[in-house]
């Protein structure tokens, strides 16, 4: 290790250990400080939480505040010259469509904003992100990219809010997406890479929320941070899982499906089992319901805490996938395309279970009843 890469590690470790202690303090002061902001109680029920106790949901202002934090210390870290290079057409996206999803959360959390209105700045911040040069580039047809970038935007940013449903889990699965994207950077040794420090400075605002967020917990990052992470998540997906700054090998179409979808597998896998269960029993997908996969298990008898920790080892595996795949995997063939799209569908498979665990076994009673009866009713007849 040269001495170059010694003192950026020591810059980020530094930067990172500040980070947390200021988001911790962020915090503590705003939970002590709390008044309405983010304790509504919902009288429409169009937001249904695990618990049933209103707790402040202030938690994703921090995420936003180290997020410009991080990038007003890239100009104070970094040299003049590289700071010009990376403050582009690209970053002024990232910052509008940070400051679109953040805005749109706070509004909800204060004032339970329209969903149209709602779902309109998902649209906008998709279209910031397109404009500036950040869309997922899959096909030659530049019709498909937009069409797929907006659906992905929009798709991440609703499955990071519906994920939000129990204490720690989006917090612990964001934090491991955003560290996959930071490992990688950091395999490059692109230290001077402005989306690093504002990964660290997000992760480490992660894991200082995480402390009051973990059950029994005190405080909700509401959709101020779901919101804003929903963007933030997305954004950097299509830079670094969608698209390649760091071509190893040229693996088709279908490579650029596959790390996407392993990456963000939980909140994925969630918001397809919450949409297929609810259509198949007539519900509406968008009506918010505690038949989530974190309450299936916690139907099951697992706590809070041991659904937490399932998800992120969940989250953990998925990181290593995408590590793997993106810095050692050599090439790619159909057998990949299989393997991992075996290891979704398991636990796809499994969580349509454990969701419908109980249906599952009133029907199968509800057979065997049904059995039982029509084989006493064959022997009544044949005696």
């Amino acid at each position: 290790m040269d001495s170059l890469t010694q003192h950026h590690l020591l810059v980020y470790g530094m930067f990172f250990l500040f980070s947390i202690l200021f988001a911790f303090l962020i915090n503590l002061l705003f939970l002590k400080f709390a008044n309405t902001l983010g304790t509504k109680n919902n009288a429409e029920g169009t937001i249904i939480r695990w618990s049933s106790v209103s707790k402040p949901a202030i938690g994703g202002i921090s995420f936003y505040i180290l997020f410009l934090i991080s990038i007003a210390c890239y100009t104070v870290l970094f040299s003049p010259k590289q700071v010009g290079n990376n403050y582009n057409s690209e970053f002024v996206g990232i910052l509008l469509s940070m400051a679109a999803g953040f805005l749109i959360g706070l509004a909800d959390d204060a004032y339970n904003t329209k969903p149209f209105l709602k779902f309109s700045v998902q649209v906008l911040c998709s279209v910031i992100l397109i404009l500036s040069g950040i869309y997922i580039e899959i096909s030659n047809n530049i019709i498909i990219n937009y069409a797929l970038t907006v659906f992905w935007v929009v798709g991440i940013m609703n499955s990071v809010n519906m994920l939000d449903n129990m204490d720690g889990i989006t917090t612990t699965v964001s934090i491991f997406i955003m560290a996959t994207i930071a490992v990688l950077i950091g395999l490059r040794s692109d230290f001077q890479n402005i989306h690093l420090i504002i990964l660290t400075g997000v992760i480490a605002s992660l894991l200082s929320f995480l402390y009051f967020n973990w059950n029994p917990s005190k405080m909700y990052m509401g959709d101020t941070g779901s919101q804003f992470l929903g963007v933030f998540l997305s954004a950097f997906s299509i830079i670094y899982f969608w698209n390649d700054p760091y071509p190893h090998f040229d693996g088709g179409i279908s490579k650029h499906f596959v790390i996407p979808v392993i990456a963000f597998i939980v909140p994925i896998i969630d918001t397809t089992v919450v949409v297929i269960n609810r259509t198949l029993r007539g519900n509406s997908p968008f009506v918010g319901g505690k038949d989530h996969t974190t309450h299936s298990l916690a139907y099951m008898g697992l706590t809070d805490r041991q659904v937490a920790m399932i998800f992120a080892a969940i989250s953990a595996n998925s990181m290593l996938i995408v590590i793997f795949i993106k810095r050692y995997l050599i090439g790619w063939s159909w057998e990949f395309n299989f393997i991992f799209g075996f290891y979704f569908m398991v636990l796809l498979a499994v969580f349509l279970y454990t969701t419908n665990r109980k249906l599952i076994r009133e029907r199968l009673k509800e057979k065997s009843f049904k059995t039982e009866v029509k084989l006493n009713n064959v022997q009544m007849e044949s005696n």
